[in-house]
């Protein structure tokens, strides 16, 4: 069921959220995962 009482800005910042999160995890796996594999070589 749809809430009709939910405000727009709430939806903007889920998704604004989910894609704070999905970036975070990103940068991780990109920069800081291989750092630390350099770091432990």
């Amino acid at each position: 069921m749809i809430d009709i009482d939910a405000a727009p800005w709430r939806t903007g910042l889920a998704t604004a959220a989910g894609y704070g999160v999905l970036l975070v995890v990103l940068f991780v796996a990109l920069f800081v995962v291989p750092y630390l594999v350099a770091v432990a070589l």
